[in-house]
């Protein structure tokens, strides 16, 4: 969430960077709703002033207890004060729900457009692409027939866009999971944490979920308890220390978890209906770093770097791309998409999104720490897929597969599912 002071005294600057993330800024109603705020404020300081003088020195006379109408002025005056407050507490509110709506503002670097086909190739990864054309299956038909999945017992079971494995599919990938945790906590130096795939309403406003992409998310109601599903294991991560305080010490903080996501891919129908790209249920391993803002750039660049390393482990060709202003998540201040190469699609897809969301995801949650001079300062969130399975599962099958019809798994996967090769059958060796 944005400072109201900060966003106001930028100016038509906010409004330009909003513009090149679709968002159209009303300034003078933002400046209107500031003044409202700031008024009812004052007013609360000055009644409350007035009335601690009272109380001070006292409404009766010299010589005798308090008169009558002194003591229904002081009752009025207590009742001004609980009003104003009141009134402060709604203006505060009106304009923090307005700037919960309004998204980060990009950095500088980050190239303008709206879409993936503005987005700026940084580097390419892993082995050379070779385009297979029509040589190198679809991963959802390779799958099917090294029997890994059961599409059809899915679709019965939940509809579409739900998963199920089996055999040595579903062994890859509890082994690709147990993998990547292996190299996040024992090489890259993340914290593994077991959380909740359930949140509340609060946690899933802090990281910027709600308000505004509610429809994207499922929920779950028990009476009056109102839960979601998370979307991401960046929601329950970043907000473990949500509220709190934190030393530089501490900083930076380096979580990961393996948690199933759930996402209802609203306005995607029509797009990857086969296969295991878009899913309303998959799961995923999470970066997520929390450090002083000043740091936040180092930290990007690192975290980017982590992400490359699973899949340069993997042998899997990918690139990295810096993605444009309207193609930004809602947080971020600035993405690296990092897109693995499908030989079955001939193209290469999304894999991971890296994003540096400077301070905007700590004020929304109250995350801040004490800077050098001595202040509490919110401090910067940054969080990154690395990686998710289903996907990554999908690169392996299509990158490994061989013309016999088997699949070759990298070498870094071997002592996690015992075996390389994947033949017909769901047969291993």
């Amino acid at each position: 969430m944005h400072d109201a002071r900060e966003l106001i005294a930028l100016g038509p600057e906010a409004v330009r960077q909003l513009a090149r993330r679709n968002h159209a800024l009303d300034l003078d109603a933002l400046e209107a709703a500031g003044r409202r705020r700031t008024a009812a404020e004052e007013q609360v300081s000055r009644l409350r002033a007035e009335l601690k003088a009272v109380a001070r020195t006292g409404t009766g006379t010299r010589t005798g207890a308090p008169r009558e109408e002194e003591r229904a002025a002081a009752r009025a005056l207590r009742d001004r004060v609980q009003d104003a407050e009141t009134e402060a507490r709604a203006a505060s509110t009106e304009l923090s729900q307005w700037l919960q709506t309004i998204p980060n503002l990009p950095l500088d670097l980050v190239p303008d457009g709206r879409s993936e086909k503005e987005a700026v190739e940084i580097r390419r990864g892993g082995p050379p692409v070779v385009s297979a054309g029509d040589a190198v299956p679809h991963h959802a038909d390779i799958g099917e027939r090294l029997e890994l999945f059961d599409s059809t017992r899915s679709t019965r079971l939940s509809g579409a866009r739900f998963h199920v494995s089996r055999g040595a599919g579903a062994r890859l990938e509890r082994a690709l999971a147990a993998f990547l945790l292996d190299l996040h906590t024992e090489e890259h130096g993340y914290t593994e944490y077991a959380v909740p795939f359930l949140v509340n309403r609060e946690t899933m406003t802090g990281t910027g979920q709600l308000p505004k992409f509610e429809e994207d998310l499922f929920a779950t109601r028990l009476g009056d308890r109102e839960l979601f599903l998370i979307p991401t294991a960046e929601v329950p991560l970043t907000n473990l220390v949500a509220g709190e305080i934190l030393t530089s010490a501490e900083l930076p903080l380096a979580l990961t978890a393996h948690t199933p996501c759930f996402r209802s891919e609203a306005g995607s129908y029509g797009r990857d209906t086969r296969g295991l790209l878009r899913l309303h249920q998959f799961e995923k391993v999470e970066l997520v770093r929390i450090c002083a803002l000043e740091d936040a750039p180092s930290q990007f660049d690192l975290m980017v770097g982590h992400v490359e390393k699973c899949l340069q482990k993997l042998e899997l060709s990918y690139r990295v791309m810096l993605l444009p202003a309207g193609d930004m998540g809602f947080s971020a201040r600035m993405t690296y998409d990092v897109e693995v190469w499908l030989p079955g699609s001939g193209a290469f897809r999304e894999i991971s999104s890296v994003s540096d969301c400077g301070a905007f995801q700590a004020r929304r949650a109250g995350i801040r720490h004490r800077s050098g001079a001595g202040r509490n300062v919110p401090a910067a969130t940054l969080n990154g897929s690395a990686l998710p399975i289903g996907r990554t599962v999908a690169a392996l099958l299509e990158q490994g597969a061989r013309p016999d019809g088997s699949v070759v798994l990298p070498d870094a996967l071997v002592p996690y599912t015992g075996f390389q090769r994947i033949l017909p059958g769901g047969r291993t060796a």
